[in-house]
């Protein structure tokens, strides 16, 4: 194989494991809640700017700074869920994509007020150069970007299939009057669902702030892209969505390489509309039931 598209397959494994996570937190969210949150790209711009803000204002490595950007987009979701989405869960679903819509702008706007329209970067001292393989070189910052969405999709199934909050998020999504009748806090149970799907959200962010330059609006680039996945890994799949987001990755950086990074975006939609076509429910869907 030409060591080039040995290369290209390489980058896009590991940039798509990093949408893979975004695309996990829009999955879980909708699992849970049934919403499809238009805030999306916003919430993981404003992961970024967390990282960002930490870095720069404090001079800590992004990494270290991750868990506290963690805590904060867990606040961020849990609230979002808990006072405005909560109110319109069961309105008709142009009210709730309007309401997510007019969350993502607030957001996107909040952004531009404290850090203006310009573009910024991140450098992480003793990861600029690459790593080499013979031929090949791998990017640091996209090697444990990678590493750290394996641990997070671990943590996550774990949480969801382990736990006894977990139990109560599936039981939630399942049958809200069965969970209600159980004892099961529904209202809390679908914060903490949100603050969840916020926190995989905002990780991805934080990860590509060191990989990319990043402005107030990038998570408009980065929205329809997460839904893909989320739709062809099947929703609330979490490994499903892994898989998903590296296919993804793979078929944007080969498409790259060889027409170039205009027809990147076309494949993306070309490739999921034809499996679509195969598989109405995505590569890991079961049919109309549920992931239990």
């Amino acid at each position: 194989m030409n060591i080039q598209v040995l290369q290209s397959l390489l980058d896009g494994i590991l940039m798509g494991g990093v949408y893979a996570l975004a695309a996990l937190g829009l999955s879980l969210i909708f699992g849970v809640l049934k919403i499809t949150n238009f805030a999306h790209g916003a919430m993981m711009t404003v992961g970024m700017y967390i990282v960002y803000a930490l870095s720069t204002g404090l001079g800590v490595n992004p990494y270290i700074a991750l868990p506290f950007a963690m805590l904060l987009m867990f606040v961020i979701g849990f609230l979002i869920q808990r006072f405005p989405i909560h109110h319109i869960e069961h309105a008709p679903t142009h009210n709730q994509l309007l309401l997510t819509l007019g969350v993502a702008y607030i957001l996107e706007n909040v952004l531009l007020v404290i850090f203006t329209p310009n573009y910024r970067s991140l450098k992480v001292k003793g990861f600029e150069k690459a790593l080499r393989l013979g031929d090949l070189t791998f990017a640091q910052a996209k090697l444990i970007a990678f590493a750290v969405v394996i641990v997070v999709t671990a943590c996550v199934y774990l949480l969801l299939y382990r736990t006894s909050v977990g139990s109560s998020i599936r039981a939630s999504a399942q049958n809200e009057l069965a969970a209600r009748l159980m004892g099961i806090n529904v209202r809390t149970i679908r914060a903490i669902a949100f603050g969840i799907g916020a926190v995989c959200t905002g990780i991805a962010g934080g990860l590509l702030t060191p990989i990319m330059s990043i402005y107030p609006t990038l998570g408009e680039s980065f929205q329809l892209k997460c839904f893909v996945i989320a739709v062809l890994g099947g929703m609330g799949n979490l490994w499903g969505a892994l898989v998903s987001g590296v296919i993804i990755g793979v078929i944007e950086s080969l498409s790259g390489y060889f027409f170039g990074g205009s027809w990147s975006e076309m494949l993306i939609y070309a490739v999921f509309i034809l499996i679509l076509f195969v598989r109405p429910t995505g590569l890991f869907g079961r049919g109309n039931r549920r992931e239990n």
